[in-house]
């Protein structure tokens, strides 16, 4: 995680011995831990403070899932970085989180430094470490690199950060055609295996959010078997 940068961290499972031993890893590296066992609760630590991350279990008890909860808080206009932990080798979890809106996921069992490179992951697109602060304007997309805003004929959009990239992705080059593994790498970089599907839950909510009709899209385009592009100039 970000050296000397202590973070507020909210850790949702209903796992007693894990949450526990998230909690105590992450304050012994100074960091300020609220973790919750339920959905509720989340949701009620979240409307009381603001967090750098949130790390939440797909399984929950009684009451809201994982799900429930990162779809009540986009819902709310909540943009935190949102890690699914998910039941080892569910892939189809993965994607549901996705859909939902998290960001990454990480599978269970997982080790700290697995985790601690992907919160390292969320926080850099988050903060908006990048090269080029200069503006992308494809049609009537605006992608400020900068201040991580985007706009569409000058309505304001909201994305989640993985949306982000993988929308400064194609746009930095517009025309060209990506396939899934590409863009795969320029959210997650190459530290870890990905369901290509991931891409085309991204993408869809990127239509519904940048598309005057999303079912015919003229933004972003498929090129059946091969990937996605965004349109040309």
């Amino acid at each position: 995680m970000p050296p000397g940068s202590a973070l507020d961290i909210l850790v949702v499972d209903d796992d007693a011995p894990l949450r526990d031993m998230l909690t105590r890893s992450f304050e012994r590296e100074g960091h300020r831990i609220t973790a919750v066992a339920d959905g509720h609760a989340a949701l009620e630590e979240v409307g009381r403070g603001q967090f750098d991350v949130i790390l939440l279990d797909v399984a929950l008890g009684p009451g809201p899932t994982g799900y429930d909860v990162a779809r009540a808080l986009r819902a709310r206009r909540n943009v935190t970085p949102v890690i699914m932990l998910t039941a080892l080798d569910s892939e189809a979890d993965a994607v549901q989180g996705l859909e939902a809106g998290a960001d990454d996921y990480v599978t269970k069992p997982f080790g700290l430094a697995e985790l601690r490179s992907r919160i390292r992951a969320v926080l850099r697109r988050a903060r908006g470490h990048l090269l080029d602060d200069g503006l992308i304007e494809v049609g009537p997309v605006v992608l400020d690199q900068r201040q991580r805003e985007v706009s569409v004929d000058g309505r304001a959009v909201r994305l989640t950060f993985a949306e982000f990239e993988l929308l400064q992705c194609l746009m930095d080059k517009p025309g060209r055609l990506f396939n899934r593994q590409e863009l795969l790498r320029a959210i997650w970089g190459d530290s870890a295996y990905r369901d290509p599907r991931a891409i085309d839950v991204h993408i869809r909510h990127l239509r519904e959010k940048l598309e005057e009709r999303p079912e015919e899209p003229k933004l972003i385009l498929t090129v059946r078997g091969a990937g996605y592009r965004f349109r040309d100039r």
